[in-house]
């Protein structure tokens, strides 16, 4: 997650939740460092092994966060079972599958070993209302033309109106200026060719959505959403070959939406929930021995329904000039070689690029041309492994 302004001062502010109110925020500024447990837990109906990420609040100057390890984290329910996390590392993965299922009251415990003890707020799953569609469509935003993936949604019982949104999308590259031969340089410093591997021909690329995507129908005459979660460009390498993106809807209650909007509003444009933000926000959890001992976060407990989809580029925009690739993959020669034709405009000598992984080489014959190596090597943007999930 990226770091936030650190010569800012720390903001702490603490909401309080009331049933059926709006929130209310009451911040006090402070120039000193405490610590404090960060808190990302989101617990579902969906039957599986749960996760949950505990880290600790960080200094501006730190370069990253610190996982808060060793921790003994379970959940409990009204109906007296016990669900046991273990830590993997960078977060406490549920022992067994488990899915929340309505009306159980759930309630999270974390015990450091330093012997600092928490818990939540009881907690419920809110309203069950799976996603109708995910849709793409060739649309004009801003006067930039491109493709929507709209989200629709519905509640015929008005008990949702609360949603928040996550997805992450995956695209097919296949590399434009491949060839069957590789240059390398040997051993003794002479350059050589080797047959090229076609693992660097097709690849993979994956991204995943940082920022809070909240939507709210409350004020709106029926409980119906119909959102743009996601907006390319038609000139967006990504969706040059086939794309996908997975979506997931999580419906909130009341509470977990003031503090998601809360959240939002301090992060701005930045990734949510970095240990070193400016504001840190307090949820529903709590010390239970020594209220000195700071928690934040939030303890979730959400209906998700998830959905994925996929396109061509060719069956989108019919006839139509693919994007440019992620670089420009215009051929080029070394000005200072002698059997190099003119005009060669790059200056220095291919040998110390092709060393440094710059370029690949393209054409053979009396001349020796190169391109960028993203245009013939896929795996220096992407990964060369399929997704088990992929499909063409």
């Amino acid at each position: 997650m990226k770091n936030y302004n650190r010569n800012s001062i720390i903001i702490l502010i603490t909401s309080a939740f009331i049933s059926n109110s709006c929130t209310e925020t009451y911040p006090l500024l402070t120039n000193t460092y405490e610590e404090a447990i960060v808190v990302e837990a989101t617990i579902t109906n969906e039957l599986k092994n749960q996760e949950i990420k505990l880290t600790k609040t960080a200094r501006f100057e730190d370069e990253s966060y610190i996982p808060e390890s060793g921790a003994e984290v379970f959940i409990t329910d009204n109906s007296g079972k016990r669900y046991d996390f273990e830590d993997q590392s960078d977060r406490y993965v549920s022992k067994t599958e488990f899915q929340a299922v309505p009306e159980v009251k759930y309630q999270l415990h974390i015990n450091t070993k330093d012997g600092r003890s928490f818990e939540s707020s009881i907690e419920t799953l809110s309203a069950v209302n799976p996603m109708q569609s995910v849709k793409a469509a060739v649309e004009t935003k801003e006067n930039q033309r491109g493709v929507s993936i709209r989200i629709n949604s519905f509640d015929p019982n008005n008990k949702s109106k609360y949603y928040r949104y996550e997805y992450e999308e995956t695209y097919k590259i296949i590399t434009p200026k491949w060839v069957n031969t590789k240059a390398v340089i040997s051993q003794n410093g002479a350059l050589t060719f080797v047959p090229n591997s076609t693992d660097t021909k097709v690849c993979y690329g994956s991204k995943k959505s940082t920022n809070l995507i909240l939507v709210s129908t409350n004020n709106l005459n029926e409980d119906r959403v119909n959102y743009m979660i996601r907006f390319i460009s038609n000139q967006d390498y990504i969706i040059t070959t086939r794309y996908s993106i997975l979506v997931k809807q999580y419906v909130e209650n009341l509470a977990a939406y003031n503090y998601y909007s809360t959240l939002k509003k301090m992060s701005g444009n930045e990734s949510i929930l970095s240990p070193t933000q400016p504001g840190i926000l307090l949820g529903n959890l709590k010390s239970t021995k020594n209220p000195n001992n700071k928690i934040v976060g939030y303890f979730d407990v959400a209906s998700v329904s998830v959905e994925r989809i996929y396109f061509n580029y060719a069956d989108l925009f019919l006839g139509e000039a693919p994007p440019p690739y992620y670089t420009d993959c215009q051929e080029f020669c070394y000005a200072d070689y002698p059997f190099n034709p003119d005009p060669c405009t790059h200056a220095g000598h291919f040998m110390d690029d092709l060393s440094l992984n710059k370029i690949s080489y393209y054409l053979f014959g009396r001349f020796y041309f190169w391109v960028n190596i993203p245009c013939g090597d896929c795996t220096t943007i992407a990964s060369n492994i399929k997704p088990t999930f992929w499909t063409d």
